[in-house]
């Protein structure tokens, strides 16, 4: 694929981004150093299942938390549930759905207020908006032999916010799990796949679909995960 050379120019002229991990990791310190990043990486180990699944899958453990985010700085909401419509979610949407918070330590550390200190300064920079509002979604997509893992079971779809970062935390014994991007029309707009840790996506959710390929088990007498950090901004006011 061939992105022009920033996000934020990749954003502008294609609606997505794939970003390497060492520019995506300096992008993060830049805004902080990352001193509690193995404690962040850790507390994927500690989510609780899903269980909205239409599929009927146990294979996706999550945590949620929202954010206000503006002017006033980086607030963390009280507990929530999580909305989608089924415009935008055919399968697990139409339904409040209430997971497991993300754990004040996870959501109040360096890592965290770096990721989304960085979101706020690249969409902010494309659509100015006073406030924001954040919902961040940690996921384990779990493999094993015989059962794929699916990251995005509903499909190519659309989130219904403005712009979304999904960042690479750990891949264990896996297998695929590549990223499309489509355009609203169905085309294919470019694909990757996020390998190393730091490893992201950006996309600007007005513009273009994404999805992902199942994930399997490298050595099937082994199950695998996939550990992705999800971030959405959709502006208020």
């Amino acid at each position: 694929m061939n992105n022009p050379a920033s996000p934020a120019e990749a954003l502008r002229a294609e609606g997505f981004a794939f970003v390497p991990a060492p520019e995506m990791r300096a992008a993060l310190e830049a805004e902080g150093p990352l001193g509690d990043w193995d404690a962040f990486v850790a507390s994927w180990n500690d989510l609780g299942l899903d269980t909205y699944m239409a599929d009927g899958g146990r294979y996706r453990k999550r945590r949620h938390a929202v954010f206000a985010v503006g002017e006033a700085g980086i607030e963390r909401q009280p507990r929530q549930p999580h909305y989608q419509s089924r415009d935008y979610n055919a399968l697990n949407g139409g339904i409040e759905r209430w997971f497991d918070p993300v754990l004040p330590e996870i959501a109040e550390g360096a890592t965290m207020r770096a990721v989304l200190g960085f979101c706020h300064r690249l969409f902010g920079g494309l659509k100015p908006s006073p406030r924001w509002k954040v919902e961040v979604h940690q996921f384990r997509i779990e493999a094993r032999r015989g059962e794929a893992g699916q990251p995005t079971p509903e499909g190519m779809h659309r989130d219904g916010v403005d712009y979304v970062l999904v960042l690479l935390v750990r891949r264990t014994n896996i297998q695929s799990g590549e990223t499309s991007i489509h355009a609203l029309d169905g085309r294919t707009l470019g694909s990757f796949t996020l390998t190393h840790p730091c490893d992201a996506a950006l996309v600007d959710d007005g513009r273009v679909m994404h999805g992902v390929t199942a994930v399997e088990p490298q050595d099937p007498a082994q199950p695998g995960a996939r550990d992705v950090l999800v971030v959405t901004f959709k502006a208020e006011g």
